[in-house]
Protein backbone atom coordinates (compact mmCIF):
# COMPACT_ATOMS: atom_id res chain seq x y z
CA UNK A 1 0.00 0.00 0.00
CA UNK A 2 1.48 3.50 -0.94
CA UNK A 3 2.39 5.71 2.05
CA UNK A 4 -0.36 8.09 2.81
CA UNK A 5 2.10 10.97 1.76
CA UNK A 6 2.40 9.48 -1.61
CA UNK A 7 -1.36 9.86 -2.29
CA UNK A 8 -1.54 13.37 -1.67
CA UNK A 9 1.25 14.24 -3.54
CA UNK A 10 0.00 12.43 -6.35
CA UNK A 11 -3.56 14.01 -5.81
CA UNK A 12 -1.78 17.42 -5.75
CA UNK A 13 0.18 16.88 -9.38
CA UNK A 14 -2.77 15.97 -10.84
CA UNK A 15 -5.52 18.50 -9.45
CA UNK A 16 -2.73 21.47 -8.70
CA UNK A 17 -4.61 24.25 -7.86
CA UNK A 18 -7.89 22.65 -8.19
CA UNK A 19 -7.60 21.04 -4.32
CA UNK A 20 -9.64 24.25 -3.83
CA UNK A 21 -12.57 22.93 -5.76
CA UNK A 22 -12.19 19.16 -4.52
CA UNK A 23 -12.19 20.22 -1.16
CA UNK A 24 -15.53 22.98 -1.41
CA UNK A 25 -17.29 19.90 -3.18
CA UNK A 26 -16.80 17.55 -0.26
CA UNK A 27 -17.74 20.56 1.88
CA UNK A 28 -20.83 20.54 0.49
CA UNK A 29 -21.19 16.98 0.32
CA UNK A 30 -20.57 17.19 4.79
CA UNK A 31 -23.22 20.32 4.66
CA UNK A 32 -25.88 18.28 2.83
CA UNK A 33 -25.60 15.44 5.36
CA UNK A 34 -25.94 17.95 8.08
CA UNK A 35 -29.10 19.32 6.44
CA UNK A 36 -30.33 15.92 6.24
CA UNK A 37 -30.22 15.15 9.45
CA UNK A 38 -31.75 18.05 10.77
CA UNK A 39 -34.09 18.33 8.64
CA UNK A 40 -35.14 14.49 10.12
CA UNK A 41 -34.93 16.27 13.36
CA UNK A 42 -36.61 19.89 13.67
CA UNK A 43 -39.40 18.82 11.47
CA UNK A 44 -41.27 17.79 14.28
CA UNK A 45 -39.81 20.79 16.64
CA UNK A 46 -39.84 23.79 13.83
CA UNK A 47 -42.61 25.87 13.89
CA UNK A 48 -44.50 26.48 10.79
CA UNK A 49 -42.26 29.72 10.48
CA UNK A 50 -39.34 28.17 10.73
CA UNK A 51 -40.63 25.55 8.27
CA UNK A 52 -41.40 28.07 5.82
CA UNK A 53 -38.03 29.85 5.84
CA UNK A 54 -36.10 26.39 5.70
CA UNK A 55 -38.16 25.85 2.37
CA UNK A 56 -36.97 28.93 0.90
CA UNK A 57 -33.82 28.76 2.24
CA UNK A 58 -32.63 25.67 1.14
CA UNK A 59 -34.37 26.32 -2.39
CA UNK A 60 -31.97 29.51 -2.42
CA UNK A 61 -29.21 27.32 -1.97
CA UNK A 62 -30.25 24.39 -4.31
CA UNK A 63 -30.54 27.64 -7.40
CA UNK A 64 -26.72 28.41 -5.69
CA UNK A 65 -25.46 24.83 -6.22
CA UNK A 66 -27.21 24.57 -9.71
CA UNK A 67 -25.33 27.46 -11.08
CA UNK A 68 -21.80 25.82 -9.89
CA UNK A 69 -23.09 22.51 -11.20
CA UNK A 70 -24.10 24.38 -14.47
CA UNK A 71 -20.69 26.43 -14.70
CA UNK A 72 -18.96 23.16 -13.88
CA UNK A 73 -20.73 21.22 -16.90
CA UNK A 74 -20.11 23.71 -19.10
CA UNK A 75 -16.40 23.68 -18.67
CA UNK A 76 -16.69 19.84 -18.75
CA UNK A 77 -18.57 20.47 -22.03
CA UNK A 78 -15.97 23.18 -23.53
CA UNK A 79 -12.82 20.87 -22.89
CA UNK A 80 -14.48 18.02 -24.37
CA UNK A 81 -13.87 16.08 -21.24
CA UNK A 82 -16.17 13.55 -22.42
CA UNK A 83 -14.24 12.22 -25.33
CA UNK A 84 -11.50 10.89 -22.99
CA UNK A 85 -13.64 7.43 -22.45
CA UNK A 86 -15.07 7.94 -26.11
CA UNK A 87 -18.69 8.99 -25.48
CA UNK A 88 -19.82 11.35 -28.14
CA UNK A 89 -21.10 14.27 -26.61
CA UNK A 90 -21.34 15.26 -22.60
CA UNK A 91 -25.09 15.25 -22.89
CA UNK A 92 -24.17 11.89 -23.05
CA UNK A 93 -21.49 11.21 -20.70
CA UNK A 94 -23.73 13.11 -17.92
CA UNK A 95 -26.41 11.36 -18.45
CA UNK A 96 -24.53 7.86 -17.78
CA UNK A 97 -22.17 9.09 -15.01
CA UNK A 98 -24.82 11.33 -13.07
CA UNK A 99 -28.06 9.07 -13.54
CA UNK A 100 -30.34 11.85 -14.74
CA UNK A 101 -32.27 11.32 -18.42
CA UNK A 102 -30.40 12.27 -21.26
CA UNK A 103 -33.11 15.14 -21.59
CA UNK A 104 -31.72 17.02 -18.74
CA UNK A 105 -28.49 16.26 -19.65
CA UNK A 106 -29.28 17.97 -22.73
CA UNK A 107 -31.25 20.91 -21.11
CA UNK A 108 -27.75 21.58 -18.56
CA UNK A 109 -25.50 21.58 -21.46
CA UNK A 110 -27.45 24.27 -23.63
CA UNK A 111 -27.66 26.14 -20.50
CA UNK A 112 -24.18 25.97 -19.42
CA UNK A 113 -23.85 26.85 -23.60
CA UNK A 114 -26.48 29.57 -23.48
CA UNK A 115 -24.57 31.64 -20.04
CA UNK A 116 -21.20 32.09 -21.71
CA UNK A 117 -22.51 34.96 -23.30
CA UNK A 118 -25.02 36.39 -20.29
CA UNK A 119 -22.60 37.13 -17.89
CA UNK A 120 -25.26 39.40 -15.88
CA UNK A 121 -27.56 36.54 -15.84
CA UNK A 122 -25.08 33.99 -14.71
CA UNK A 123 -23.93 35.94 -12.07
CA UNK A 124 -27.25 36.81 -10.59
CA UNK A 125 -27.96 32.89 -10.83
CA UNK A 126 -24.54 32.14 -8.55
CA UNK A 127 -25.81 34.57 -6.07
CA UNK A 128 -29.03 32.81 -5.81
CA UNK A 129 -30.76 35.64 -6.89
CA UNK A 130 -33.04 33.93 -9.62
CA UNK A 131 -34.37 30.68 -10.03
CA UNK A 132 -33.71 28.16 -12.44
CA UNK A 133 -36.71 28.39 -14.32
CA UNK A 134 -36.27 32.14 -14.71
CA UNK A 135 -32.66 31.56 -16.39
CA UNK A 136 -33.83 29.09 -18.57
CA UNK A 137 -37.00 31.90 -19.99
CA UNK A 138 -33.84 34.43 -20.14
CA UNK A 139 -31.61 31.99 -22.16
CA UNK A 140 -34.31 31.08 -24.41
CA UNK A 141 -35.04 34.39 -25.03
CA UNK A 142 -31.26 34.92 -25.75
CA UNK A 143 -31.59 33.26 -29.12
CA UNK A 144 -28.04 33.48 -31.94
CA UNK A 145 -31.05 35.98 -33.76
CA UNK A 146 -31.65 38.58 -30.84
CA UNK A 147 -28.24 37.86 -29.53
CA UNK A 148 -26.47 41.47 -29.82
CA UNK A 149 -30.23 43.27 -28.52
CA UNK A 150 -30.36 40.59 -25.34
CA UNK A 151 -26.64 41.71 -24.43
CA UNK A 152 -28.24 45.59 -24.20
CA UNK A 153 -31.02 45.07 -22.30
CA UNK A 154 -29.79 41.85 -20.09
CA UNK A 155 -29.20 44.29 -17.05
CA UNK A 156 -32.40 45.36 -17.40
CA UNK A 157 -34.25 41.94 -18.15
CA UNK A 158 -32.49 40.51 -15.04
CA UNK A 159 -33.41 43.44 -12.50
CA UNK A 160 -36.98 42.56 -13.27
CA UNK A 161 -36.17 38.74 -13.19
CA UNK A 162 -35.00 39.34 -9.30
CA UNK A 163 -38.23 41.09 -8.43
CA UNK A 164 -41.21 39.42 -10.54
CA UNK A 165 -43.08 36.19 -10.24
CA UNK A 166 -42.36 33.44 -12.99
CA UNK A 167 -45.47 33.89 -15.05
CA UNK A 168 -45.36 38.09 -14.50
CA UNK A 169 -41.54 37.69 -15.75
CA UNK A 170 -42.81 35.59 -19.02
CA UNK A 171 -45.11 37.66 -20.01
CA UNK A 172 -41.93 40.58 -19.34
CA UNK A 173 -39.66 38.58 -21.18
CA UNK A 174 -42.77 37.44 -24.30
CA UNK A 175 -42.95 40.99 -25.25
CA UNK A 176 -39.32 41.93 -25.48
CA UNK A 177 -39.11 39.38 -27.71
CA UNK A 178 -42.22 40.54 -29.53
CA UNK A 179 -40.22 44.06 -29.99
CA UNK A 180 -37.04 42.06 -30.93
CA UNK A 181 -38.26 40.06 -33.43
CA UNK A 182 -40.78 42.47 -34.81
CA UNK A 183 -42.24 40.72 -38.38
CA UNK A 184 -41.69 37.40 -37.16
CA UNK A 185 -43.20 36.96 -33.91
CA UNK A 186 -46.46 37.04 -36.23
CA UNK A 187 -44.78 34.25 -38.32
CA UNK A 188 -44.53 32.40 -34.97
CA UNK A 189 -48.00 32.99 -34.55
CA UNK A 190 -49.12 31.89 -37.75
CA UNK A 191 -47.20 28.35 -37.76
CA UNK A 192 -48.61 27.70 -34.12
CA UNK A 193 -51.82 28.14 -35.86
CA UNK A 194 -51.13 26.15 -38.43
CA UNK A 195 -49.84 23.30 -36.15
CA UNK A 196 -53.01 23.29 -34.57
CA UNK A 197 -54.68 19.17 -34.15
CA UNK A 198 -57.37 17.31 -32.65
CA UNK A 199 -57.03 13.61 -32.40
CA UNK A 200 -60.00 11.41 -31.32
CA UNK A 201 -59.17 7.64 -31.18
CA UNK A 202 -61.29 4.38 -29.69
CA UNK A 203 -59.23 2.03 -27.87
CA UNK A 204 -59.64 -1.50 -28.21
CA UNK A 205 -62.15 -1.40 -25.16
CA UNK A 206 -64.35 1.62 -26.74
CA UNK A 207 -62.93 4.35 -24.49
CA UNK A 208 -62.26 7.40 -26.46
CA UNK A 209 -58.91 9.06 -26.72
CA UNK A 210 -58.55 12.33 -27.25
CA UNK A 211 -55.29 14.70 -27.82
CA UNK A 212 -54.57 17.77 -29.47
CA UNK A 213 -53.40 21.40 -29.10
CA UNK A 214 -54.67 24.55 -30.44
CA UNK A 215 -53.15 28.02 -31.25
CA UNK A 216 -52.92 30.83 -28.53
CA UNK A 217 -56.03 32.54 -29.30
CA UNK A 218 -58.59 29.57 -29.86
CA UNK A 219 -57.13 27.67 -26.53
CA UNK A 220 -57.97 30.20 -24.46
CA UNK A 221 -61.80 30.18 -25.73
CA UNK A 222 -61.40 26.90 -25.34
CA UNK A 223 -59.48 26.56 -21.79
CA UNK A 224 -61.88 29.39 -20.56
CA UNK A 225 -65.22 28.04 -21.09
CA UNK A 226 -63.77 24.58 -20.06
CA UNK A 227 -63.13 26.12 -16.12
CA UNK A 228 -65.70 28.09 -16.31
CA UNK A 229 -67.96 24.77 -16.87
CA UNK A 230 -65.80 23.06 -14.50
CA UNK A 231 -66.27 25.70 -11.42
CA UNK A 232 -69.73 24.89 -11.77
CA UNK A 233 -69.19 21.31 -11.29
CA UNK A 234 -66.86 21.62 -8.85
CA UNK A 235 -69.71 24.19 -7.18
CA UNK A 236 -71.79 21.27 -7.22
CA UNK A 237 -69.62 18.77 -5.61
CA UNK A 238 -69.05 20.83 -2.84
CA UNK A 239 -72.31 21.56 -2.02
CA UNK A 240 -73.07 17.75 -2.22
CA UNK A 241 -70.39 17.17 -0.24
CA UNK A 242 -71.47 19.57 2.76
CA UNK A 243 -74.73 18.27 2.55
CA UNK A 244 -73.58 14.65 3.35
CA UNK A 245 -70.36 15.54 5.54
CA UNK A 246 -71.43 19.04 6.91
CA UNK A 247 -69.18 22.32 7.10
CA UNK A 248 -65.89 20.27 7.65
CA UNK A 249 -65.68 18.48 4.25
CA UNK A 250 -62.43 18.25 2.59
CA UNK A 251 -61.32 17.76 -0.90
CA UNK A 252 -61.00 13.92 -0.74
CA UNK A 253 -64.37 14.16 -0.13
CA UNK A 254 -66.26 15.04 -3.05
CA UNK A 255 -67.54 12.57 -5.78
CA UNK A 256 -65.36 13.59 -8.93
CA UNK A 257 -61.40 14.42 -8.96
CA UNK A 258 -60.58 17.80 -11.04
CA UNK A 259 -59.88 15.97 -14.20
CA UNK A 260 -62.84 13.65 -14.56
CA UNK A 261 -65.04 17.27 -13.55
CA UNK A 262 -62.90 18.55 -16.43
CA UNK A 263 -63.98 15.56 -18.58
CA UNK A 264 -67.56 16.02 -18.05
CA UNK A 265 -67.29 19.54 -18.75
CA UNK A 266 -65.87 19.01 -21.98
CA UNK A 267 -69.08 16.36 -22.65
CA UNK A 268 -71.59 19.32 -21.40
CA UNK A 269 -69.71 21.79 -24.04
CA UNK A 270 -70.13 19.02 -26.52
CA UNK A 271 -73.92 18.41 -25.49
CA UNK A 272 -74.76 22.04 -25.63
CA UNK A 273 -73.20 22.81 -28.95
CA UNK A 274 -75.47 19.52 -30.27
CA UNK A 275 -78.26 21.81 -28.78
CA UNK A 276 -78.18 24.91 -30.86
CA UNK A 277 -79.95 25.14 -34.14
CA UNK A 278 -78.51 25.88 -37.24
CA UNK A 279 -77.80 29.05 -38.33
CA UNK A 280 -78.04 30.75 -34.64
CA UNK A 281 -75.96 33.52 -33.92
CA UNK A 282 -73.32 32.14 -31.15
CA UNK A 283 -71.77 34.08 -28.29
CA UNK A 284 -69.04 36.62 -29.64
CA UNK A 285 -65.73 36.93 -27.70
CA UNK A 286 -64.48 39.81 -26.09
CA UNK A 287 -61.01 41.21 -26.35
CA UNK A 288 -59.89 43.82 -24.27
CA UNK A 289 -57.47 46.23 -25.15
CA UNK A 290 -55.07 47.71 -22.45
CA UNK A 291 -53.87 51.23 -22.87
CA UNK A 292 -51.33 53.24 -20.62
CA UNK A 293 -52.10 56.22 -20.72
CA UNK A 294 -48.72 57.70 -19.86
CA UNK A 295 -46.46 55.71 -21.71
CA UNK A 296 -49.03 54.20 -24.57
CA UNK A 297 -46.85 51.45 -24.61
CA UNK A 298 -47.79 48.50 -27.03
CA UNK A 299 -49.58 45.76 -24.97
CA UNK A 300 -51.52 42.93 -26.92
CA UNK A 301 -52.74 39.71 -24.24
CA UNK A 302 -55.37 37.35 -23.65
CA UNK A 303 -56.99 37.37 -20.24
CA UNK A 304 -55.16 34.74 -19.23
CA UNK A 305 -52.01 36.77 -19.80
CA UNK A 306 -51.04 35.07 -23.17
CA UNK A 307 -48.83 37.40 -25.03
CA UNK A 308 -50.02 37.61 -28.27
CA UNK A 309 -49.36 39.81 -31.99
CA UNK A 310 -51.99 42.35 -33.15
CA UNK A 311 -51.82 39.70 -36.51
CA UNK A 312 -53.41 36.74 -34.35
CA UNK A 313 -56.33 38.98 -32.97
CA UNK A 314 -56.93 40.09 -36.81
CA UNK A 315 -59.18 37.14 -37.98
CA UNK A 316 -61.74 37.73 -34.88
CA UNK A 317 -62.32 41.72 -35.21
CA UNK A 318 -65.27 40.74 -37.42
CA UNK A 319 -67.39 38.90 -34.53
CA UNK A 320 -65.58 39.94 -31.97
CA UNK A 321 -66.93 42.83 -29.30
CA UNK A 322 -63.98 44.85 -28.27
CA UNK A 323 -63.51 46.79 -24.71
CA UNK A 324 -61.42 49.88 -24.53
CA UNK A 325 -60.02 49.93 -21.28
CA UNK A 326 -57.68 53.39 -20.90
CA UNK A 327 -55.07 53.28 -17.31
CA UNK A 328 -53.86 56.48 -15.65
CA UNK A 329 -51.00 56.93 -12.65
CA UNK A 330 -50.89 53.88 -10.51
CA UNK A 331 -52.63 51.55 -12.29
CA UNK A 332 -56.18 53.73 -11.86
CA UNK A 333 -58.74 52.81 -14.80
CA UNK A 334 -59.45 56.06 -16.01
CA UNK A 335 -62.35 54.63 -18.80
CA UNK A 336 -63.97 51.45 -19.78
CA UNK A 337 -65.34 51.95 -23.03
CA UNK A 338 -69.12 50.52 -24.04
CA UNK A 339 -69.02 47.28 -26.22
CA UNK A 340 -71.06 47.75 -29.10
CA UNK A 341 -73.35 44.84 -27.82
CA UNK A 342 -74.42 44.56 -23.82
CA UNK A 343 -72.11 45.32 -20.68
CA UNK A 344 -73.16 45.43 -17.56
CA UNK A 345 -70.59 46.06 -14.09
CA UNK A 346 -68.06 48.60 -15.46
CA UNK A 347 -66.81 48.95 -11.81
CA UNK A 348 -65.84 45.35 -11.71
CA UNK A 349 -64.52 45.07 -15.16
CA UNK A 350 -62.27 47.67 -14.49
CA UNK A 351 -60.85 46.62 -11.86
CA UNK A 352 -60.84 42.76 -13.63
CA UNK A 353 -58.59 44.75 -16.17
CA UNK A 354 -56.55 46.13 -13.44
CA UNK A 355 -55.93 42.97 -11.65
CA UNK A 356 -55.77 40.31 -13.55
CA UNK A 357 -56.17 37.84 -10.97
CA UNK A 358 -56.03 37.17 -7.59
CA UNK A 359 -54.25 39.32 -5.74
CA UNK A 360 -53.33 37.36 -2.51
CA UNK A 361 -49.32 36.78 -2.55
CA UNK A 362 -48.36 34.18 -5.15
CA UNK A 363 -51.62 33.30 -6.32
CA UNK A 364 -52.61 33.59 -10.08
CA UNK A 365 -56.53 32.85 -10.16
CA UNK A 366 -57.86 34.03 -13.52
CA UNK A 367 -59.78 37.21 -13.08
CA UNK A 368 -63.04 35.13 -14.54
CA UNK A 369 -62.56 32.70 -11.47
CA UNK A 370 -62.23 35.34 -9.05
CA UNK A 371 -64.66 37.82 -6.80
CA UNK A 372 -64.28 41.07 -5.97
CA UNK A 373 -63.76 42.17 -2.64
CA UNK A 374 -63.80 45.13 -0.34
CA UNK A 375 -60.16 45.78 0.82
CA UNK A 376 -61.79 47.82 4.12
CA UNK A 377 -65.28 45.53 4.98
CA UNK A 378 -68.65 46.89 3.73
CA UNK A 379 -69.88 46.47 7.50
CA UNK A 380 -66.39 49.08 8.54
CA UNK A 381 -67.94 51.65 6.20
CA UNK A 382 -65.72 50.92 3.19
CA UNK A 383 -67.11 52.23 0.28
CA UNK A 384 -67.72 50.07 -3.57
CA UNK A 385 -64.83 52.00 -5.38
CA UNK A 386 -62.18 50.83 -7.73
CA UNK A 387 -59.65 51.63 -5.11
CA UNK A 388 -61.62 49.83 -2.28
CA UNK A 389 -62.11 46.75 -4.44
CA UNK A 390 -59.40 43.93 -5.55
CA UNK A 391 -60.17 40.50 -6.75
CA UNK A 392 -60.03 37.50 -4.56
CA UNK A 393 -60.20 34.00 -5.33
CA UNK A 394 -63.12 32.11 -3.41
CA UNK A 395 -60.62 30.38 -1.02
CA UNK A 396 -58.47 33.86 -0.34
CA UNK A 397 -61.79 35.61 -0.11
CA UNK A 398 -62.87 33.25 2.73
CA UNK A 399 -59.92 33.69 4.98
CA UNK A 400 -60.75 37.34 5.82
CA UNK A 401 -61.00 38.66 9.84
CA UNK A 402 -63.37 36.68 11.74
CA UNK A 403 -63.85 34.13 9.16
CA UNK A 404 -62.10 30.57 9.30
CA UNK A 405 -61.49 28.39 6.45
CA UNK A 406 -60.51 25.00 6.64
CA UNK A 407 -56.93 24.33 4.62
CA UNK A 408 -57.64 21.05 3.02
CA UNK A 409 -60.86 22.49 1.49
CA UNK A 410 -59.13 24.57 -1.10
CA UNK A 411 -61.23 24.54 -4.64
CA UNK A 412 -58.49 23.50 -7.44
Amino acid sequence: MFPVFWVDVWVEQVYGRGMELVAAVMAVGEAVGVLGEAVGVGLAAGSGAVVSGAVVGVARHVNVLVAAHTVLAGEFDARCLYGLDGSRSAAVWLARDTGCSLASARVLVWRARRLRTMAVTAGAFSAGALSVDKVDLLCRANSAEREVLFGRDEALLVSQAKVLHFDDLRRVVAYWCDAADDAAADDRARKGFDGRYLQVRTTLGGDVDVQGRFDAVNGAVFATELARIEKLLFEQDWATARELFGDDVTLDRLARTPTQRRCDAAVIMATRSSAVTVGSQPAAPLFTVHVDFDTLKRVCELANETVVTPGQLAPWIAVADVERVVFGAESRVLDVGRRQRFFRGALRRAIEVRDRHCTAPGCRVPAHLCQVDHIIEWCDGGETTQENGRLRCANHNRQRPGQTTNPTAQAP
